[in-house]
């Protein structure tokens, strides 16, 4: 009986946990959170990729109160059981993948934003995955560099506030968000605001080529590259700058996912060329894209991003619900369709030293976002596979894997 009682001791002391992310998994999103922290603490897990939706084995006890209290499911494993998983994981086709430190995260966003004005602050904010916010001031000044994961927030690079101004120009949100960038870009030692937002870009681009990791969505996705292709262009309306403009030229030898698009200048909504959307916004609600199973001993990369329970996601839309696919670079990796699979909703490439992704959309959770709209409750959504997108590209720069060179 005494050495039962050791041997049992010994099991749950120094054995592993599984955390399956399959149909089985009582909280999806606060799974994550337990493994970054897990990683925060110097706890090495492995990432089961293909398999049982793309589970987790962490080496130690220590996540199985945490598991508790988050009400994610998990459970204890003997060394014999921990070796059925890893054979069994490769038997299907799948692979483990090593994760080794827990990132550190910025997200890229105006302050005075609330948490669930983006998608990813609240993804952040419900696992209790730490974050720094930062802004223009902080990017111009290099502190971008001390971080390895970046987020940013559906900013228009452009300088034209994402075209508001042809619609909500008197209302007091979008005032005092021109008066900002005005004061702020005065304070930074620019003579006009956008050439400042331009700046910011290629100083973005500069952190991924050097190694970074970038995740976007919404206007973020497009606008930047739009920004990178006009560099100091002036295309901005009397209305918001007090001068003329120039016939845009875009260069597209430094964006990062799209190329031989069109700048829109007319005094319509549209950014660029690169976006699409329904006509009738209520004609995608409660349609499904299609992520695209990747192999992982092939596409390993790929295979993280795309891991999930489920593979047909529930359509959203945003200032930027699509991409058209012709407008993207030969190099870019297309990691779901939309449900029009003309369009892509999810990508993915190598910049340089780095990696970048794009999700097109605004809120997974929230089919039509407006200004203003109450805040979405992940406790009610603790399954979304749309979130579960956005937590994969956290937990992605734990991880040594690197596209393969071709």
């Amino acid at each position: 009986m005494i050495l039962l009682l050791i041997l049992l001791f010994s099991v749950a002391a120094f054995g592993d946990v599984f955390i399956p992310m399959d149909e089985i998994q009582t909280n999806h999103l606060k799974a994550y959170g337990v493994v970054y922290r897990m990683l925060d603490r110097g706890i090495k897990c492995r990432w089961l990729l293909n398999y049982r939706g793309g589970g987790f084995l962490v080496e130690r006890t220590d996540a199985l109160e945490e598991c508790r209290e988050e009400g994610v499911f998990c459970e204890s494993v003997s060394e014999s059981r921990k070796s059925f998983i890893l054979k069994d994981t490769k038997d299907c086709g799948g692979k483990e993948v090593l994760l080794e430190k827990a990132p550190k995260i910025a997200v890229y966003s105006p302050p005075g934003k609330e948490p669930w004005d983006d998608a990813v602050t609240l993804a952040l904010d419900y696992t209790k995955i730490p974050y720094d916010v930062i802004y223009d001031r902080e990017i111009l000044m290099g502190r971008i560099y001390e971080y390895e994961w970046l987020h940013l927030h559906h900013e228009d690079f452009t300088g034209q506030f994402d075209k508001f101004y042809l619609n909500s120009l008197n209302q007091q949100w979008l005032l005092e968000m021109i008066a900002f960038q005005k004061e702020l870009s005065k304070e930074l030692g620019y003579s006009k605001y956008w050439i400042m937002k331009r700046d910011v870009a290629k100083e973005i681009s500069n952190y991924v080529a050097r190694g970074g990791f970038l995740f976007s969505m919404c206007s973020g996705t497009n606008t930047i590259d739009d920004a990178l292709a006009l560099s100091y262009q002036d295309i901005i309306p009397f209305m918001l700058d007090g001068d003329g403009t120039v016939p845009p030229k875009p260069d597209y030898s430094n964006t990062f996912a799209f190329t031989d698009f069109s700048i829109n200048t007319d005094f319509t909504m549209d950014i660029d060329d690169i976006n699409y959307e329904p006509v009738n916004k209520l004609f995608w609600e409660n349609e499904k894209f299609t992520l695209i199973k990747f192999s992982p001993l092939t596409d390993p990369v790929e295979a993280m991003l795309t891991q999930n329970h489920i593979l047909k996601v529930n359509e959203f839309l945003g200032r930027t619900t699509t991409f058209r696919k012709e407008k993207l670079k030969p190099s870019t990796v297309i990691l779901a369709d939309a449900f029009d699979d003309r369009f892509a909703k999810y990508v993915h490439g190598v910049y340089k030293e780095g990696f970048f992704t794009f999700l097109a959309g605004h809120d997974p959770e929230d089919f039509v976002h407006y200004v203003n709209d109450p805040p979405t409750d992940l406790k009610l959504h603790k399954h979304s596979p749309g979130y579960r997108l956005i937590l994969n590209n956290v937990l992605f720069p734990a991880s040594r894997e690197k596209k393969k060179k071709t």
